[in-house]
């Protein structure tokens, strides 16, 4: 359990509210020079109201939030189904999770214990492992290729149950030749985006019905190509699965734990990666099978469950009879018997014994080729939805504070966990049981109107997306900008939007850096009242006001949209007072310290720690500092300063005293030494002494060209040629920026090397390309200028006489009459009089320019 210091001057306390006081908040967080007023800024008392949340239990506007205990938080978040790789709409549910955990955690001081679950049983699970087994046992028999054929050809027609308006009762045979003129005639509006019943809007069904034709395509195409078993295996396992689940052996259940195992490493791995904050506690079904038979048996003992047949299930009539309330999340979903059955699986439909339809399996009857434990119901294993029930209240107690998930899971399975558990608790004397205090659900990631989805296949995986499209902190920024409780669908513009708002806080973190690296190389900071600098005191008024309507904003049911607009204001306040003339630097790192806290607790900057005390984001290497060796840091400077050095001295600019003062005076190895002495263990100050000796040189390099001092045409080129080449690789590929200013030293900032080099990169493509174009514009006008001018060569009086359609002339040489011995129509007569006074005009520029040669 971590546990953080609250954010005093920068945050407000969270609870103690009659602790505000008219005191003071110290704004700036290094010494200030004596002549400044002791009371710089004074800030009014924040008045601050209660933290809300849209809790599923309460529709409506966000009610306050008010935990069982306080400055404690119990949370339990439903985790993944360990079957299959991660997509982005398991990121959009965990990584806001993560943002709302992280809030209440580093911004209202609250202690969190954290608990999520691994389902590592369940119906998908089962037949993801099954169907795997089968296949590597398919591949293994010494099949033929007709056999191959055979066998694909048969998971192909048997796969049309999914797509039955494929295989009509009275039309001919499926098969691969006629299955894509089949295809187009029964699903062509849905492949165009189309939806299957007219004047509706396509969603889940259509996405369902095209992750379907991809499956029978690749089957089809394997057909045609005998490519083998693996091209066709999405058509393959459910038919293998029909003909020998019953055979699998699950004594051994090892067929499901290595699937779970691989998978639950891999979420670990990708949550890891989004810099999603571990659980303080995980637990897995497999680990509490007996906790759950006996949780069951409580229930069955309540009277609010019955066997049948090997399985038990969640009497709701008992339930409500008793005074409960059933599907209090989603009512209207009560009897929507499409989702009853996919909250019980697929393996679950063949089950009787229910008293009506509407009641759940607690535990499952195991069937041959499922995994069993026992019971005193027989061999089986746990139902979805009472798993979460047990663990939560296990680790948690009779009540919660927060419980969590997808907005998909609120019926029925949120729903169930919530009849089951208050069944369990249930106590006539005390009326119904409150299991949970506030259900949060983070809203869909939907794609072209479908939700993400494995089972609808239309997703990407967050390794892909992580390798591709998207980083840790931008997809993060992507979400942040989205309320979490509702659905989002990624599009250019909102991927547009969030890129534009992490460019602005890099430039605005990197400029501020440059800044103060800029002042302490100086004399100092200097030494100006508020008083004096109504730009400084208008941005601090801006601050203040930033931090109130934040804090507003979090308290609003974590309203992360309206936050990230503060900063973002806040932020390009500061760039236009940064832009001024003679800007408070103070003032400025005041602000971007305050930033760079707020982005740290949203998680943005997966190498910060809290308190998130730095400036702008850290270093990759932040965490290790401790660990950095000086002269192994600083290396690549020095030598890049050793160089450059040689260089200039080598140009023999022996007349120039600034540059000659710098060559001799200039001594960055002693500012490290005296930096190392004192322990500093930040790469970027102790790189800035040789970095800035470099730029010095660099600046007096180009003074020199710039003052009109007669110089050697080779001696002039020779030293723009080094001015260039330091800027735009010496320093550049160390993650250097140099920002040229007319009216002063360049400024220098650290910015990540691959960011610079990639810009170089795109400017040199684009100056490439721009040459080309050029090179292909001057080849276009000399190959139009010689046609030109061969056109030219012909006289007016023969341009006509090679024209068969043409018999007589006059003298000029016009057509008089056409080959069958008619005379040129007047009409015609007139456009060819004005062809030859063109050629006329163009011939005589020809005589005129060459001669009669």
């Amino acid at each position: 359990m971590h546990s953080f210091a609250r954010l005093r001057g920068l945050i407000p306390s969270t609870r103690t509210i009659s602790a505000l006081s008219t005191r003071p908040i110290r704004l700036f967080p290094r010494p200030l020079p004596s002549s400044y007023p002791r009371r710089p800024f004074t800030s009014s008392p924040l008045i601050m109201a209660a933290i809300t949340v849209h809790s599923t239990l309460k529709p409506g506007p966000p009610v306050p939030f008010v935990p069982k205990e306080e400055g404690a938080i119990s949370w339990y978040a439903c985790g993944p189904t360990v079957y299959d790789l991660s997509h982005l709409g398991h990121a959009r549910n965990y990584v806001s999770t993560d943002i709302i955990r992280r809030i209440l955690m580093h911004y209202f001081d609250y202690k969190v214990n954290f608990v999520m679950n691994y389902t590592d049983v369940d119906d998908k699970i089962i037949i993801k492992a099954r169907r795997k087994r089968l296949l590597e046992l398919e591949k293994e028999k010494p099949y033929t290729p007709e056999q191959i054929h055979d066998l694909i050809f048969k998971a192909f027609q048997a796969y049309t149950k999914s797509l039955p308006l494929l295989a009509p009762q009275d039309a001919a045979p499926l098969d691969e030749k006629n299955y894509e003129e089949r295809k187009q005639a029964a699903y062509g509006v849905v492949l165009a985006g189309g939806p299957l019943v007219p004047e509706t809007k396509p969603g889940d069904a259509e996405a369902k019905v095209k992750m379907h034709l991809n499956n029978m395509d690749a089957a089809a195409e394997a057909l045609k190509n005998g490519s083998g078993l693996d091209a066709a295996e999405d058509v393959l396992l459910p038919y293998l699965d029909s003909l020998y689940k019953e055979t699998i052996d699950t004594s051994d259940q090892t067929i499901f734990t290595d699937l779970t195992k691989t998978m639950e490493k891999a979420f670990a791995d990708d949550m890891e990666a989004l810099n999603v904050l571990p659980p303080d506690v995980i637990t897995r079904v497999t680990e509490y099978v007996p906790q759950i038979v006996a949780f069951v048996e409580q229930i069955i003992h309540k009277g609010f469950a019955y066997e049948a047949d090997g399985s038990v299930y969640f009497d709701i009539g008992a339930f409500e009879k008793a005074g409960n309330t059933y599907a209090r999340l989603r009512p209207e979903s009560k009897n929507d018997t499409a989702l009853q059955e996919e909250g019980e699986g697929s393996l679950s439909t063949a089950l009787g014994g229910k008293k009506r339809s509407g009641d759940f399996a607690l535990w499952k009857k195991s069937k041959p080729g499922e995994p069993y434990w026992p019971s005193p119901w027989g061999a089986g294993r746990p139902g979805w939805h009472i798993e979460c029930s047990v663990m939560a209240s296990d680790k948690l107690g009779e009540q919660m504070d927060i419980h969590s998930g997808g907005i998909d899971l609120a019926f029925p399975h949120h729903d169930n966990e919530l009849a089951q558990s208050e069944a369990y608790f249930h106590d006539c004397c005390k009326g119904e049981h409150t299991w949970v205090k506030y259900f949060l659900h983070m809203g869909h990631l939907s794609i072209a109107g479908s939700k993400m989805s494995k089972s609808l296949k239309n997703f990407q995986t967050i390794q892909d997306a992580l390798a591709s499209t998207y980083t840790a902190r931008n997809m993060r920024i992507v979400f942040l900008l989205s309320r979490w409780n509702d659905g989002v669908e990624i599009s250019p513009d909102m991927r547009k939007q969030a890129d534009n708002w992490e460019t602005t806080l890099d430039n605005f973190f990197t400029n501020v850096k440059a800044r103060l690296s800029e002042v302490d190389a100086s004399s100092g900071i200097k030494d100006l009242s508020l008083s004096e600098d109504a730009g400084a005191r208008g941005l601090l008024e801006d601050f203040e006001q930033a931090k109130k309507d934040l804090d507003a904003a979090l308290r609003n049911s974590f309203d992360t949209p309206t936050a990230m607009q503060v900063l973002l204001k806040l932020v390009r306040n500061a760039n236009i007072y940064m832009n001024s003339s003679n800007p408070n630097v103070q003032a400025l790192e005041s602000v971007a310290r305050w930033v760079t806290k707020i982005v740290g607790i949203f998680g943005l900057d997966a190498s910060a720690q809290p308190p998130y005390d730095g400036l702008g984001w850290s270093s990759a290497t932040a965490s290790n500092k401790a660990n950095v060796d000086p002269q192994t840091a600083v290396k690549p400077y020095a030598a890049v300063f050793k160089q450059v050095k040689q260089e200039v001295t080598a140009l023999d600019l022996a007349g120039n005293e600034s540059i000659k003062s710098l060559l001799e005076q200039q001594n960055p190895d002693s500012e490290f030494a005296e930096l190392e002495k004192r322990g500093e263990k930040d790469a970027e100050k102790l790189a800035l002494p040789f970095i800035r000796a470099t730029s010095k040189l660099r600046d007096e390099l180009r003074a020199t060209i710039s003052s009109g001092v007669a110089l050697d045409p080779k001696v002039k080129q020779a030293i723009l040629a080094l001015s260039d080449r330091i800027r735009d690789y010496d320093l550049t590929d160390l993650g250097v920026q140099l920002d040229d200013r007319v009216d002063g030293p360049s400024l220098v900032k650290f910015v990540p090397a691959m960011k610079l080099i990639q810009a170089r990169e795109e400017k040199a493509a684009l100056l490439a390309e721009k040459a080309r174009q050029k090179e292909e514009a001057r080849k276009a006008k000399e190959k139009a200028e010689q046609e030109k001018w061969e056109k030219a060569k012909l006289s007016p009086q023969d341009m006509f006489k090679s024209d068969a359609k043409y018999t007589e002339f006059d003298a000029d040489g016009l057509p008089i009459k056409l080959a069958d011995g008619n005379e040129v129509p007047k009409s015609q007569a007139k456009k060819l009089k004005k062809e030859w006074e063109k050629q006329k005009k163009l011939h005589e520029e020809y005589l005129a320019k060459f001669g009669l040669a």
